[in-house]
């Protein structure tokens, strides 16, 4: 067996046994638990920490805006999955709201559970369509700006579109400051890991193919790749397209999985934490991000809670462990990870890297014998 086979096949055991056990916490345990909620949450964030990475790890452009576009993936998919029969409860200051029709009731042809269920996919897949229109729009003059310019531009179309999103004024759409609720979501861990899973597949197919290589070229030098004939601004916006639509559909999970969609939510700092996840798990490594995502969920929201509630690993000291006390070790456990691992966790490697075998070295022959 060749070692490329094998890489591959030592892949496929390891997300098999991924898989194994989100079909085993699903299996077990109820699906208010902890451990379905950070699963659910993680799968959520390392897909979008995967979309930032084709962008910034991958084309090189340093770009802010992944809250602004998760907004909007995230009020498409509420507005095109809300029930009509709740639409007046819910738009309840704006006359029932502008739209009247539900993407689950249009497909309910195909039964109750299937409708419901290609209903909330073709809304993900209408919320990522939308981020990426928007994106190609805003991108025609944004993306002529480099570096630092680039993030503050897109960072200020998310604040923005946030903004836009609570005005009383799209309240038939939006509803305007109040929340969109009593849309279906998914229940399980198993579902967002599949559907990320899948989505994040499609990107790495995207890096290998020759777009993924020429987006490469231009990331380690743009006077280069120009040289050898890639379009820069083609390849610069197909990347910034690419990216945001893969963030809208993310939106609309982070909407499945609040249960409840309001524009407060996505400000700039969940782009600092997607952002903080991708240099964490190694700029221009999809297996990193998807590693610093499940850990940064589980730390925050699951293992750490502790430090903010008295009791620590068995032990009680409500003076020491209160409000507060969790972030500051966490970002001290931050501070350390950047210390020691410059490059993030993975670096630019990805699992079949780590999973191949080291060539063994050649023993030095000493001449004269």
């Amino acid at each position: 067996m060749t070692s490329e086979k094998r890489k591959k096949l030592l892949t496929l055991a390891v997300l098999a046994a991924a898989l194994a056990a989100c079909l085993v916490v699903d299996a077990t345990l109820p699906s208010y638990h902890i451990a379905v909620k950070v699963i659910s949450k993680a799968s959520v964030y390392m897909l979008v920490a995967v979309s930032m990475n084709l962008l910034n790890g991958f084309t090189g452009l340093f770009s802010l805006g992944q809250a602004g576009f998760m907004l909007l993936g995230a009020y498409a998919y509420a507005v095109l999955t809300i029930p009509v029969a709740k639409r007046d409860s819910v738009y309840q200051y704006f006359d029932g709201g502008l739209l009247h029709f539900s993407l689950p009731e249009i497909f309910s042809f195909l039964g109750e559970d299937l409708g419901t269920l290609v209903g909330m996919l073709a809304a993900l897949l209408v919320g990522g369509l939308l981020a990426a229109l928007l994106a190609y729009l805003i991108g025609l003059p944004v993306l002529r700006l480099k570096s630092d310019y680039l993030a503050i531009a897109t960072l200020g179309f998310a604040e923005i579109l946030r903004t836009l999103f609570q005005w009383n004024g799209l309240g038939p759409i939006t509803n305007g400051s109040n929340l969109l609720k009593s849309y279906p979501t998914f229940s399980r861990a198993t579902s967002y890991v599949l559907l990320a899973g899948v989505l994040i597949f499609a990107v790495v197919l995207l890096i290998n193919s020759t777009y993924g290589r020429a987006f490469k070229a231009i990331r380690d030098d743009e006077v280069a790749a120009e040289a050898m004939g890639i379009n820069l601004s083609h390849h610069k916006r197909m990347s910034f397209v690419i990216s945001s639509f893969f963030a809208g559909v993310g939106g609309g999970m982070m909407a499945m999985y609040m249960g409840t969609v309001a524009a407060l939510p996505f400000r700039s700092s969940m782009t600092y934490e997607i952002l903080l996840i991708v240099v964490i798990g190694g700029i221009g490594s999809i297996t990193g991000s998807i590693i610093a995502s499940f850990l940064y969920i589980f730390s925050s929201e699951w293992w750490l809670r502790g430090l903010d509630s008295g009791t620590f690993l068995g032990i009680h000291a409500p003076g020491l462990f209160k409000n507060g006390f969790r972030m500051a070790v966490f970002s001290v456990i931050i501070m350390v990870i950047v210390l020691f691992f410059r490059r993030g966790l993975m670096g630019d490697k990805e699992l079949p890297d780590l999973l191949g075998r080291r060539p063994k070295k050649q023993k030095k022959e000493v001449a004269g014998k």
